[in-house]
């Protein structure tokens, strides 16, 4: 993370009216949620013995596609329950703050900050955030798989796996994510295209986005002009496309990123 990469990105935040965030898990794991991929990062909830080994062995076949729910319901809601009270327990870290921050910021010159996030656990609106449109829906609500309709659980421990729907006596609660082999809502997709046309700045921060949509997006906004800025702490595919790529944890980078825009000191 070198102050002249951080004080260019500042620089241009200073002036912009329209950014556009992609998060992916890696800011997540900075309040202690567990990723898929490498398993990293710890849960506030406490993490069963059974729990703990399907996280070692994940498979997404077992656990994360509308075939696995209708195998074993039981086991895929109990397993994404106690993903959901983990997600509870979370707080957010100074980079969903730093966020918060420069969605405040922005608005104050009628400009605005938009959240495309790949995240489940909604730390961004327990930030403050407001602009958040979530790809991949949220493990915070559950939806009844025959009307459709959504629940936002209490903040504990479902009674029954699977939960029975309070909304149809056939149907069970299932999360309100989108698992493999499902279509991402046809809104998020809206609310993000529109986004990243309207932006000044890009970031793409803590994820790899090398899965579509989400790929397209850097090279959609660095075609109409707008600057691409990664916050990673290790190299992606994306890190040699960007304007800008900046080698840290968003919890390190983004509330020096805002301070040095927005704060009379600017970047020491």
């Amino acid at each position: 993370m070198t102050p002249e990469a951080l004080k260019r990105v500042a620089a241009v935040l200073r002036t912009a009216h329209r950014v556009a965030v992609l998060t992916g898990a890696g800011i997540s794991a900075e309040s202690g949620l567990r990723t898929f991929r490498g398993g990293t990062g710890a849960t506030a909830a406490d993490l069963p013995a059974d729990m703990q080994a399907l996280w070692k062995e994940f498979d997404p076949m077992r656990l994360a596609t509308p075939e696995a729910f209708d195998a074993d319901p039981a086991m895929v809601s109990r397993w994404y329950d106690w993903r959901r009270l983990g997600c509870l327990a979370a707080e957010p870290n100074a980079g969903h703050r730093a966020l918060a921050r420069l969605e405040r910021e922005l608005a104050s010159r009628s400009g605005q900050l938009t959240i495309l996030t790949q995240n489940v656990d909604r730390l961004h609106q327990k930030a403050g955030s407001r602009v958040v449109v979530e790809l991949h829906g949220t493990i915070l609500e559950w939806r009844c798989t025959m009307s459709g309709r959504r629940t936002t659980p209490s903040p504990e421990p479902m009674p029954a796996y699977p939960m029975p729907s309070p909304f149809h006596p056939r149907g069970v609660l299932r999360p309100d994510v989108v698992w493999f082999g499902e279509m991402l809502p046809e809104a998020a997709l809206k609310a993000a295209a529109e986004a990243v046309e309207a932006c000044e700045v890009f970031m793409s921060i803590g994820t790899s986005a090398v899965v579509y949509p989400a790929a397209g997006y850097i090279a959609a906004a660095a075609a109409r002009g707008a600057m691409t800025v990664e916050v990673n702490p290790e190299a992606t595919p994306i890190s040699s496309a960007v304007d800008v790529s900046i080698r840290a944890k968003a919890g390190e980078a983004l509330p020096r990123l805002v301070a040095g825009a927005f704060d009379s000191s600017g970047l020491a």
